[in-house]
């Protein structure tokens, strides 16, 4: 059985989804359902499909569900972008979130890679 919480990428992904909540707090109220909220689910769907494949059975499994963390990974840092480039967060802020949303796409990435290839022996 696999701990979700000894993986290094959902701890990140934790972080990172609390970091952003903070963040949108600040952003402007007509965003509450927008990228604000959109920001949000993105941010805490990586943690959130770490834990949820590595409760499945297979590794195959395990690998889909990381597929999904990792397409949010991309989506947080392309929303990222877009906060910054309308002044929503500073380019410090996105500077720091971008950099851990980039290794835990490394993470996930390699966690991938190294599941696939064990399936296929």
């Amino acid at each position: 059985m696999r701990n979700f919480r000894d993986y290094e990428a959902w701890q990140k992904g934790l972080w990172l989804s609390k970091r952003i909540y903070q963040a949108t707090m600040s952003f402007p109220k007509h965003e509450v359902f927008g990228l604000s909220s959109q920001l949000q689910r993105a941010a805490t769907s990586i943690p959130t499909n770490i834990a949820e494949g590595a409760g499945r059975e297979s590794g195959l499994d395990f690998a889909h569900f990381l597929d999904i963390a990792l397409g949010s990974a991309y989506e947080v840092e392309t929303e990222l972008l877009v906060a910054e480039s309308l002044e929503y967060i500073t380019k410090e802020e996105a500077d720091e979130f971008i950099s851990v949303t980039q290794s835990i796409q490394c993470q996930i990435s390699n966690l991938i890679k190294k599941i696939r290839d064990k399936s296929q022996l």
